[in-house]
């Protein structure tokens, strides 16, 4: 097979379609992680108040899970469509349904309004939130690598990588400081709800972006041939072509995502629960801690992306997922002397060692995958994974926590996550050289041949 460049867009388009993902995922992430926050510090009193405070914060993470329960279904129907109709129209169909589902519980009655109708409402728009999320990522990160410079792939593909821990800052921060001026009283009464009306106001703004961009280059010349070839009609649903050609790159891919999605929720979304009861830190304190840590993340992650470019994506990764096994145990014991400075160390050290897994991933699973079944192959190796790992990571936590009153259980179940990430990674290709124009899986198909199993490097 002659091998095939991905030629640059001019200089002046690829910073706009870095920020146009950019944004993008930041808001979809905002209105995620904003769920997250709320559902550790005051959903487990306005939605399951006749609950043990314990029990309450229980069932409030199971509403956060059922968001990573919709999330598969959301790479299927996304993926799908995307890899058919192109990575643009999903995307910003993606960020129109988790802005008004997040705007949308901004506006929610609470338990003492409407009873048991209040969960349920709940837990009905959290399933939005999961199935739009479900389908952002894979876009989002392939819009960016399908358009940039190979060389750099895994340094600009991370920029959208950037707007989990920048949506997490600024959902930590919105909370945080709302905590700052209002009392507990008046913050569970309205103030909660003012960081979730927000999200319509960054969504218009979102849109706005995302609508300025255009199509990947590299999906319209895989369409291009699709229809040259004026096989559309015979060719197999993505869904079935990744699970035919690249079954074991989804192995693959759903095995890394263990350690860094399990990590993450621990580090971000359990702390507030366990910093705040176990080690007796004041809600603003852990909130504070987060915040913190989420900015140096934000800063870290493109170095780490820029590094998988020089030395490759497994070497970066499995650094990652050995470092944050190696941390649960210090950073708990760290935690647990309630000291903020310790706490912002503890925090911070762990999602720097995550940004070593999540900068390299999006190129990684791009890489991965042949371009008309690329959208299909990243989202349900993340998104299937996410249901196994993110989804019951704050509930698993809790219920560990509640059920021996240490920390040490919750440590082994993060570093056990460490090690099948290892094992993941470890066993797979290198994906550094591969040159995404490649047509190697869809000429497989068209000739029923199996893929090769590498592509032609740039």
């Amino acid at each position: 097979m002659a091998s095939g460049t991905t030629a640059p867009p001019p200089p002046a388009s690829l910073p706009r379609i870095v920020a146009a993902s950019l944004i993008g995922t930041t808001i979809e992430w905002y209105d995620f992680f904003l769920y997250g926050s709320a559902a550790a510090l005051v959903f487990n009193k306005l939605f399951f108040p006749d609950s043990d405070p314990l029990v309450g914060t229980l069932l409030s993470f199971l509403t956060y899970a059922v968001g990573f329960a919709a999330r598969p279904l959301g790479a299927l129907v996304f993926g799908h469509y995307g890899d058919r109709l192109g990575r643009k129209k999903l995307l910003v169909l993606s960020l129109v349904l988790m802005g008004g589902a997040t705007f949308a519980i901004g506006l929610l009655p609470t338990h003492a309004t409407v009873g048991a109708a209040a969960p349920v409402l709940l837990t009905v728009l959290r399933l939005v939130q999961g199935f739009a999320l479900g389908g952002e990522w894979g876009g989002a990160v392939l819009l960016v690598s399908e358009h940039g410079d190979a060389r750099r792939r895994g340094f600009w593909a991370s920029w959208p990588q950037t707007g989990a821990p920048a949506g997490q800052l600024l959902a930590t921060g919105v909370l945080s400081l709302l905590t700052a001026v209002l009392s507990d009283d008046a913050f569970g009464t309205w103030g909660w709800r003012v960081p979730f009306l927000l999200s319509g106001v960054l969504v218009l703004v979102g849109l706005w972006i995302r609508l300025s961009v255009d199509e990947s280059p590299v999906f319209k010349e895989a369409l291009e041939r699709a229809e040259a070839r004026q096989s559309d009609a015979e060719e197999k649903l993505p869904l079935v072509s990744v699970l035919r050609y690249h079954w074991r790159d989804v192995l693959v891919a759903m095995g890394a995502r263990m350690a860094e999605n399990i990590s993450y929720y621990v580090i971000t979304a359990f702390i507030l629960v366990y910093a705040t009861t176990s080690a007796g830190v004041s809600k603003q304190t852990a909130l504070n801690a987060v915040l913190i840590g989420s900015a140096v993340h934000f800063a870290v992650i493109p170095a780490w992306g820029a590094l998988s470019d020089r030395v490759g994506r497994r070497p970066v990764y499995l650094l990652g997922a050995a470092g944050v096994g190696l941390w649960m145990f210090p950073f708990f014991a760290l935690v647990d002397t309630g000291s903020f400075g310790y706490l912002i160390l503890a925090v911070t050290v762990g999602l720097v060692l995550h940004g070593a897994m999540y900068a390299p991933q999006a190129a990684f699973f791009a890489e991965m995958f042949a371009t008309r079944m690329r959208y299909s192959g990243a989202s349900i190796g993340a998104q299937f994974a996410s249901v196994a790992a993110g989804a019951p990571a704050p509930l698993i936590a809790t219920a560990l926590l509640s059920d021996y009153d240490s920390s040490t259980p919750i440590a082994l179940y993060v570093i056990a996550a460490a090690v099948l990430t290892l094992v993941a990674v470890g066993v797979s290709r290198e994906t550094r050289h591969r040159d995404l124009a490649q047509v190697d899986g869809e000429d497989a198909e068209a000739s029923g041949a199996a893929p090769a199993a590498e592509a032609r490097t740039v």
